[in-house]
């Protein structure tokens, strides 16, 4: 790999005698991973048999690759991640029942990880700033089957006017300079320059900022990069301690893994606590890990809501949500009288057409640009109600009497948008289950099962 010559001589100046390995390692092939999605009601035994061996840090995460094909990748079992990456969720480590923020959370890899580690039980708001970026996260959360996640495209700056000390831990995985990535993607060697990782860290202390604002006395928040520069690592690290009443957590450090080095940043030794990910040391990508806690008692915010600031901006461009109309309750509560009765409802709104479940926790979204407020339910058509594929991943199959088994190879067929000739069997919704995996709904009006997986998923 071509490395720009200021970056060798930068890193060469840093690691000395360590330098020549460390480069060398650019040369070395990226390392894939996957998570098992532990929401489900099984393991993914198709997948792991592929694997390369079980990754020591991570209770859920293999090493190998996923294919996007698969039953296991479609019905939301599996999550391809870099094996590096993965250590942020389980340094983040938040609790059932807490609420927790993803600031920077595209494509979804973390969100995933925290969803599960919470067992979809508290507050999940997974933010992204960019549109198209945060509707894959959307679709990556809806996969995975995550009920009490709420996607937002939002500004940091936008967010901390709605959030006042409101979240329990708070992840900042930092749009960065890339460095550690640089094996896994070439691409960003083209955008790195001697100042590039300057500029990110200024860009990076404004986030933290906002960040700050949002997290509750006694809250954690956890600051990740997938860059070696000091600029954004260490020295961020030391910024944050000398302008907040935090402390530093140690992070535990498993083997391969490094201290982060004091001498980069501002010589304190607290600096050590934080984690460093190198490619030479350990079989990963780059990532620098640092854990922090907020002074004070979590039960001093305990009682805090969302702000109900008017914002004008927000007001112009947000969807057009509402209140169920009665009608419309009518007929959603009529399908899941009969398909799924045994789902608790927490608070049904719509957006337009189409039926969500807003997470507890939170009561008023009115003001924010929200991608996924809850669970997506479905969409009212005509005089009636059609349940949404998230549904359908967020549900388990002991959890309705319509449940109808499909093969592997109807579900071939299935995926690729194709009606299924039923034999026997009440018409009516089905939940669809294959191998175990619950990968959608069907209709079955006679002998036929009309599909209802969405053409935009189809191959």
């Amino acid at each position: 790999m071509k490395l720009p010559t200021a970056f060798i001589e930068k890193y060469r100046q840093l690691l000395g005698d360590e330098a020549d390995a460390f480069l060398a390692s650019f040369d070395q092939p990226s390392c894939s991973g996957f998570r098992i999605n532990p929401l489900k009601n099984g393991q993914p035994t198709a997948t792991i048999k592929t694997a390369q061996g079980k990754i020591e840090y991570v209770a859920d995460g293999w090493f190998g690759k996923v294919d996007g094909k698969s039953l296991d990748h479609t019905a939301g079992w599996v999550y391809s991640q870099e094996p590096s990456a993965m250590y942020v969720g389980e340094v983040v480590d938040p609790k059932p029942g807490e609420r927790v923020l993803d600031l920077c959370a595209a494509p979804g890899g973390k969100s995933t990880h925290l969803i599960a580690k919470m067992h979809d039980e508290g507050l999940l708001v997974a933010n992204e700033i960019f549109r198209k970026r945060a509707n894959i996260l959307a679709e990556n959360l809806e996969r995975w089957g995550a009920k009490h996640a709420i996607v937002m495209n939002e500004s940091p700056a936008e967010l901390e006017k709605q959030f006042p000390q409101f979240f329990d831990r708070i992840l900042v995985d930092a749009p960065c300079s890339g460095e550690g990535m640089f094996r896994k993607e070439p691409a960003g060697i083209e955008y790195w320059t001697p100042d590039y990782p300057s500029e990110c860290a200024n860009r990076q202390q404004k986030i933290l900022s906002s960040a700050m604002k949002m997290l509750k006395p006694g809250g954690t928040l956890v600051y990740s990069t997938c860059t070696f520069a000091p600029e954004e690592d260490e020295q961020n690290a030391a910024w944050l301690l000398d302008n907040y009443d935090l402390t530093m957590e140690p992070i535990q450090k498993y083997p391969g893994m490094d201290d982060g080095r004091p001498e980069w940043g501002n010589g304190n030794p607290e600096l050590t606590k934080a984690v460093r990910l190198f490619p030479h040391h350990l079989k990963g990508e780059g990532h620098f890990i640092a854990k922090f806690r907020l002074q004070g008692d979590l039960s001093e915010t305990a009682g805090s809501k969302p702000s109900a600031k008017k914002n004008k901006k927000n007001r112009k461009k947000g969807n057009s949500r509402s209140a169920i109309t009665k009608e419309q309750r009518e007929l959603f509560e009529k399908f899941a009288r009969e398909t799924m009765p045994s789902y608790q409802v927490n608070h049904l709104l719509t957006y337009g057409d189409q039926l969500y479940d807003l997470p507890k926790g939170i009561d008023d979204i009115s003001q924010m640009t929200v991608l996924r407020p809850g669970l997506h339910l479905g969409t009212f058509k005509k005089n009636r109600f059609e349940p949404a594929l998230a549904w359908a991943l967020a549900s388990q199959p002991d959890e309705t009497a319509n449940v109808l088994i499909i093969d592997h190879d109807q579900w071939r067929q299935y995926v690729h948008g194709d009606t299924l000739s039923i034999s026997g069997g009440k018409s009516g919704w089905k939940l669809l289950v294959c191998e175990g995996h619950v990968c959608g709904w069907g209709k079955l009006v006679g002998q036929t099962l009309k599909n209802f997986y969405p053409k935009g998923l189809r191959f």
